[in-house]
């Protein structure tokens, strides 16, 4: 029933973007050209309103091929609000570029297109973008509304009780909104009437070929634990008789980043345990140019901090102005790291007994508002110019440590495939200094993985308002 409704719903999808798309070119048409806000240029021949409409022949066919393109049409109860979005945003951008390009192209074949109002397509842009983000938000609200009084409900079954099971109903129970409804587990080991968050374990696996034939499920979910694997095959293919839909959800989770990369050999898939984004040269290579850009522009404009900085270390104490240390950076090779000095002179050996903590002596006064500041890390730019960092990424850590924590903390040093940054995720949100690591590495290694150059902008935008003072900087 479940399939036969997306089928249907799909349709209806089709049907009211194709209006929406029309809609918005009208009320683009209007605000163009019948409001007290339309542009009018003397001596320009205008288009009649019959050309203009005529357009949506093209219009309506390229976005609905597009918004098929972007996944607009693929189940949204799982899917976010915000990826919806982003998937609207991205097709209408690909739309435009293909409709401006087209003009281009038409009106050198046929001038009367060269009247044609570019600006008419960037109203259209942003109110096509309003609209279909609206009706689609409003669309979602009301299958909200159903799924809670128990319609277009989604029933599936569990094969296999592990940390995947677990891990799976949790996000279930955690989102009701998605009207799944899980009947319960079959699992071999685990004793029957064991229940976890109100799913209960029915039988052993043996009981599937019993329980399809009945044609009650919409679902079947495979999570069965490391140890069952080799009853994969068989599973499967015993679903796959029965035409009922199944999915696999793997028990190596903590193994594999939430979106990993696959190869095709030759037919032969291949996972990569990891993927980073910025393995891709061209990735690499932007985000290189913006840290050059980044700091060039960050010396320039906080040159006068910088200069006021080096009087205040000046009048605290004798020692250098600049600290230098080293530190371990991409691919796990040292490099020497600057910072503006906060601290008393000390030797190397009282330098590398432990980190700095809350009242520590060895911080000067000076120091200690520098270093809640930020400011110490200023001296920074100049190893991002260099290249020995980046304005955004995993701190960097001091050799002694990164020895004891990568024998602690699974998956530590993945963050040593990609430079070392000033500010990073972990730290606008607020694992600095002296917190916790293993929380600090979870969140180094979100960062690695779905690194975007968006995702940079986000963390400057959000250092400048909560990076900068620091409460954990001792």
């Amino acid at each position: 029933m479940i399939k036969d409704n997306q089928v249907i719903f799909n349709r209806l999808h089709v049907f009211l973007d194709a209006i929406a798309v029309a809609l918005s070119f009208a009320l683009a048409f209007i605000i163009k050209f019948k409001t007290p806000f339309a542009e009018t240029v003397p001596g320009q021949t205008a288009l009649s309103t019959g050309v203009y409409f005529s357009s949506l022949y093209f219009f309506i066919p390229l976005y609905l091929i597009l918004y098929s393109a972007n996944s607009l049409y693929t189940s949204k109860r799982v899917k976010r609000i915000r990826t919806e979005v982003a998937e609207i945003v991205r097709a209408n951008t690909i739309g435009v570029a293909i409709i401006i390009i087209a003009l281009f192209m038409i009106s050198s074949a046929n001038e009367m297109y060269v009247n044609y109002s570019r600006s008419l397509i960037f109203i259209f842009y942003a109110v096509n973008i309003v609209v279909t983000t609206a009706y689609r938000y409003f669309i979602r609200r009301l299958l909200y509304y159903f799924r809670r009084k128990g319609n277009n409900l989604k029933h599936i079954l569990l094969v296999g009780y592990s940390r995947a099971a677990e891990a799976y109903i949790d996000r279930l129970y955690a989102n009701a909104q998605w009207g799944y409804v899980c009947h319960g587990i079959l699992d071999d080991h685990v004793p029957i009437g064991t229940i976890y968050k109100g799913v209960k374990v029915l039988g052993t696996i043996g009981n599937l070929e019993y329980i399809l034939p009945e044609n009650k499920m919409d679902e079947i979910a495979i999570t069965l634990s490391l140890s069952d694997y080799d009853q994969l095959e068989e599973i499967v293919a015993m679903c796959e008789k029965s035409g009922v839909h199944t999915k696999f959800i793997p028990d190596y989770n903590s193994l594999f980043p939430s979106n990993p990369y696959t190869e095709d050999l030759m037919g032969l898939p291949l996972i990569n345990i990891r993927y980073l984004p910025l393995s891709n040269s061209f990735n690499a290579f932007i985000k290189r140019l913006f840290d050059i850009v980044g700091s060039l522009l960050a010396i320039i404009i906080f040159s006068p901090v910088m200069l006021a900085a080096v009087i205040g270390i000046r009048l605290s104490g004798k020692g250098p102005v600049i600290f230098k240390q080293t530190r371990i950076g991409r691919h796990s090779k040292p490099f020497t790291m600057y910072k503006f000095r906060s601290m008393v002179m000390q030797t190397e050996e009282d330098e590398k007994k432990a980190w700095t903590t809350k009242e520590d002596a060895r911080v000067t006064p000076f120091g200690r508002f520098i270093r809640r500041t930020s400011i110490d890390e200023m001296p920074q730019f100049f190893n991002v110019l260099i290249g020995n960092m980046s304005l955004v990424g995993p701190r960097p850590e001091r050799p002694q440590f990164v020895e004891k924590f990568k024998e602690e903390i699974p998956r530590y040093m993945v963050k040593h495939q990609v430079r070392p940054g000033i500010t990073g995720w972990a730290q606008i949100n607020g694992y600095r200094g002296d917190t916790s690591i293993r929380k600090r590495i979870e969140y180094d290694l979100y960062y690695i993985e779905n690194w975007s150059f968006g995702f940079d902008l986000k963390i400057l935008f959000l250092t400048v308002f909560k990076g900068f003072i620091n409460k954990n900087a001792y």
